[in-house]
């Protein structure tokens, strides 16, 4: 008997992943529910569990390669078929199916109808539309590999005519290996990095996005900081930062304009009741935008614990998915890298997202007179479908209110 390894659902909007590594190599004994593979998609990395015990069989689908949801990933031959572990090794090669079902009889049959391939690279030279006869096999006694067949793919693109090379059929394919020169770096874009990318433009493309600017003098709150984080740190064990106060902002703000707490959904909008935040946190691929559940419902400890938490794990790419879906609008900080003023992009299907960027000291009229204030300039990017200008400017108005007079904040919970 034998289980194959599926890429299973993992959300709406994933479709494809990138198999990052094997946990457990050709040949090792398996039980289930232990890791065996770790996939990265979109939004995070997830490692897939052994459905059942036995030996993995074989590796269809080797790292760094990306396959659709559904897609088998290897083979286990089950405790019942088990007791001969095989010896092959982990590569980008996969390796012929041992289990003894129908499929099987199948592949054994194909492979003396082809005695100079595998079944895996069999599969892959007909969904590439490659005769093996045609191909000099590098592998042991002239066998022919998968990189044979990817060899001679590339090979023939490069030789085609522009409707032969639209006539090849797009299979997942190991990504290359960078390639160097004195003068540039070829490198593949991981799955994570082309799924921003597609994002960013589909959020340009389908939203009338429009941004709006306003400023802060954060001396209230730098004062707040200083007078209560010592107790906040021996009470709490975390100081007291910046975003707890803007969250507590955001959602007083949103109460007020409701529309910038929506989705649109066809000729519908939705209008949420609730406060779901994503906080934006920089990652090496990008920015993730892990999820604050119900942040009206949270105190100020509650939220600066969170968000760090949240801030770990997507450093440390421990985040799930659980984590990442949803969100009702976000929060994103380029201030920590210095920035003075952006125009933050919407994380769609959301229609506001709220930018804050460095505090600076700068002159400004207070009273009459010119005093030198901590000031952070603020930036509210909507979409303008559903949410007014009017609304847009009032909404942000009354974050730098409630900021500016962070007692309010405290008093309004």
């Amino acid at each position: 008997m034998s289980a194959e390894i599926v890429v299973p659902e993992l959300g709406e909007s994933i479709v494809e992943v990138t198999v990052q590594r094997w946990l457990k190599h050709e040949g090792e004994r398996v039980d289930e529910g232990d890791p065996i593979v770790e996939l990265e998609t979109e939004k995070a990395n997830v490692e897939i569990p052994a459905g059942q015990s036995g030996v993995l069989a074989s590796i269809h689908i080797g790292e760094g390669v990306s396959a659709a949801v559904g897609a088998v990933l290897g083979v286990i031959r089950t405790d019942s078929n088990a007791k001969e572990p095989v010896t092959a090794t982990l590569s980008a090669e996969p390796s012929r199916r041992d289990d003894q079902t129908p499929n099987g009889d199948a592949d054994e049959e194909a492979e003396h109808s082809h005695p100079s391939a595998s079944p895996g690279v069999r599969r892959l030279a007909s969904e590439h539309a490659v005769d093996l006869a045609s191909i000099h096999g590098t592998g042991e006694r002239g066998r022919v590999t998968r990189e044979d067949v990817l060899g001679h793919v590339e090979s023939a693109s490069k030789h085609a005519t522009p409707a032969r090379a639209a006539r090849l059929p797009a299979a997942p394919i190991p990504q290359p290996a960078p390639t160097s020169s004195s003068r540039e770096t070829r490198r593949r874009m991981s799955t994570r990095r082309r799924t921003i990318a597609r994002r960013l433009v589909e959020a340009q493309q389908t939203a009338a996005m429009l941004t709006t600017f306003n400023e802060a003098d954060m001396s209230a709150i730098i004062e707040l900081r200083r007078r209560r984080n010592e107790e906040f740190m021996k009470r709490h064990g975390l100081k007291l930062g910046f975003m707890s106060f803007f969250a507590k902002a955001v959602v007083g703000a949103l109460r007020e304009f409701p529309y910038l707490n929506a989705e649109i959904d066809g000729d519908d909008v939705i209008l949420k009741q609730y406060y779901d935040i994503g906080i934006a946190v920089g990652v090496p691929e990008g920015l993730v935008v892990p999820v604050v559940r119900d942040m009206d419902c949270k105190s100020f400890a509650q939220i600066e614990r969170e968000i760090a938490d949240l801030a770990t794990r997507a450093r440390e790419n421990n985040l799930g998915l659980a984590d990442l879906r949803g969100g009702t609008f976000t929060i994103t900080n380029g201030g920590v890298y210095g920035s003075l003023m952006s125009t933050p992009i919407l994380n769609t299907p959301q229609v506001g997202i709220l930018g804050m960027h460095a505090t600076k000291e700068r002159p400004v009229v207070v009273a009459g007179e010119i005093a030198v204030r901590p000031m952070m300039y603020l930036a509210l990017t909507y979409d303008h479908r559903i949410v007014d200008g009017s609304d847009a400017v009032r909404f942000l108005v009354r974050v730098k209110s409630l900021v500016e007079d962070p007692e309010t904040l405290l008093l309004e919970g």
